[in-house]
């Protein structure tokens, strides 16, 4: 049985619900999921047997978060300005082959060890009964807690947030001026690419840095610390609201939370890295939650209070707005509510942007994205073939590329308006969810942390147990192994028989196939088939291909 899906409703999801009051609620509650719900979870455990206990996963996860926070001592990003330089431990891991080498085999093992750690907690609670969410619940926090602690790993973003609180400290505008304005900014930590870069960031998590960075005098790891514990919030409220959304819509509470909030994704890029994302996706579900049991005003603010983190969640305010309008509204109606929703959410972000005169720069960040793309986008990976293939015949291929991520690009948008305008009531978050993914999936830039901003929508409106979650765990577990080898820090005048990117890189990729043919239990989540039943079926297949 699979664990939530869409389309057809369930006998109890009703009670499920606890009979809700509103119209959305409702509606969800009678129409959302297929497959086992919470509500048949509860109604069949009686004749289930007894639950696996998780704590074998959960001790063997939080041994694998120790092995990241080891790890990113001498892997992870230091800024060139921490007194964490002078420590004898820390110069010899950073300075020293062995060190660094270690370091680096700590940082990627004790990454896919986490990914296997999830894995097997998912096999492990695979009957979802009572108990489950608890189990869930204490995963993450276990999982988390060594990398509160840990060096910036994965991304050195965080540390251009001091440089922009510093901006907004001093009196100018991070919509326009780049952080190399600032005096000694290099010794920050930043990616120089930050230095000319204008803020992509909403006024509210200006003031956020800006607060952080009064704090901190701009004291590098004090800053990480802080902007860990403003991200943890952002985790905290997913793991309040994803449940409740999830409960709402005849999921299994503790099921969507796995998927979403203790995947290693999610904690290596929202707690380790402390990127504002988690704030941003934290508020965005509160708010969703609050929409869809009727208290709209409410749901804008949150989702409001989102976009001044980071403007991306504006593509929920029209999901919103038709919550607010109800299930029988008229065009003109559902017109009303969203003039109404927009009227509200733009008109406090205006006022927002009075303090510190930071204006409507956030639109200029929406409307003047980063240029390039990624290789492993689609739109990136499609244009890499169409101009190979163009250039081959003798045409424009770079003219023929860019045109191509273009229009994927705006065929995100138009999904986004397709969306906005069909699909039934009850499944206006999945529908959210599907406008957000693709937004993000068809872009030509995808960071491994964006695919995070529509995963926990998704994961509490229903991920079956078939092609669904099976590519969540590919994505999941490329994106950890990618930033892994993609991410690590290593000074200049360190010599190396190995470079720590290829290093870094065999062990995930050796890793990754221990977990897919090797592993007696985690191999039978993509390829059921034993490794010797496998190799026969190579060898005929070889003998007789036409067969």
């Amino acid at each position: 049985m699979t664990a939530g899906g869409t389309s057809v409703g369930t006998p109890n999801s009703r009670d499920e619900a606890k009979e809700p009051g509103t119209p959305l609620a409702r509606h969800a509650a009678a129409g959302y999921s297929r497959g086992t719900t919470s509500s048949e979870a509860a109604r069949l455990e009686p004749e289930m047997p007894r639950q696996p206990k998780a704590y074998v996963a959960i001790w063997q996860g939080f041994f694998g978060s120790l092995m990241i926070f080891a790890g990113s001592i001498g892997a992870g990003w230091i800024a060139n300005g921490s007194p964490m330089f002078r420590h004898p431990l820390v110069i010899a891991l950073r300075t020293d082959g062995w060190g660094v080498t270690t370091s680096t085999i700590l940082l990627t093992a004790g990454a896919m060890l986490l990914v296997r750690s999830w894995l097997r907690l998912g096999q492990r609670l695979k009957e979802w009964g009572p108990g489950s969410l608890r189990s869930v619940v204490i995963a993450v926090a276990a999982w988390a807690a060594p990398m509160m602690f840990a060096v910036p790993i994965y991304s050195r973003d965080v540390y251009a947030y001091t440089g922009q609180g510093r901006l907004v400290l001093e009196g100018q505008d991070p919509y326009t001026t780049g952080i190399s304005s600032l005096s000694n900014w290099f010794s920050l930590g930043a990616d120089p690419a930050w230095a000319e870069a204008k803020t992509p960031y909403g006024p509210y998590f200006l003031w956020i840095a800006k607060w952080v960075v009064g704090i901190t005098g701009a004291q590098p790891d004090l800053s990480v610390l802080l902007f860990r514990l403003v991200a943890l919030v952002g985790v905290l409220l997913c793991v309040v609201y994803i449940p409740r959304l999830a409960e709402l819509h005849g999921i299994i509470p503790g099921r969507a939370l796995w998927i979403a909030v203790a995947n290693p994704l999610f904690l290596i890029s929202f707690v380790a890295s402390a990127h504002n994302d988690a704030l941003m996706v934290g508020l965005a579900v509160a708010g969703m939650y609050f929409a869809a049991t009727g208290r709209h005003i409410t749901g804008i603010l949150l989702v409001t209070a989102s976009i001044g983190i980071k403007p991306i969640t504006v593509l929920l305010l029209p999901f919103v707005g038709l919550m607010w309008a109800g299930p029988a509204a008229s065009w003109a109606r559902k017109f009303l509510f969203w003039g109404a929703t927009a009227a509200i959410s733009f008109g406090v972000l205006a006022l927002s942007g009075i303090p510190y005169n930071l204006g409507f720069g956030w639109v200029w960040a929406i409307l003047d994205p980063t240029p390039g793309y990624t290789g492993y986008s689609p739109s990136g990976f499609l244009g890499q073939q169409v101009e190979v293939i163009a250039n081959l015949l003798g045409l424009p291929g770079s003219a023929l590329a860019t045109g191509l991520r273009t229009l994927m690009k705006w065929a995100g948008i138009g999904l986004v308006v397709l969306l906005m305008f069909r699909g039934d009531y009850s499944r206006l978050v999945r529908r959210a969810a599907l406008a957000f993914a693709a937004v993000v999936m068809l872009s030509p830039i995808i960071q491994p942390w964006y695919i995070l901003w529509f995963i926990p929508l998704l994961a509490l409106t229903g991920i079956r147990n078939d092609w669904q979650i099976k590519s969540l765990y590919v994505a999941i577990t490329f994106f950890v192994a990618f930033g892994a080898q993609d991410q690590i820090s290593v000074l200049s005048f360190v010599e190396l028989n190995v470079k720590v990117s290829s290093l870094a890189f065999v062990v995930a990729v050796g890793f990754t196939i221990y977990l897919m043919v090797l592993d007696i239990h985690t191999r039978k989540l993509l390829i059921r088939s034993t490794p010797a039943e496998l190799f026969r079926r190579l060898e005929r297949w070889l003998r007789f291909p036409a067969q």
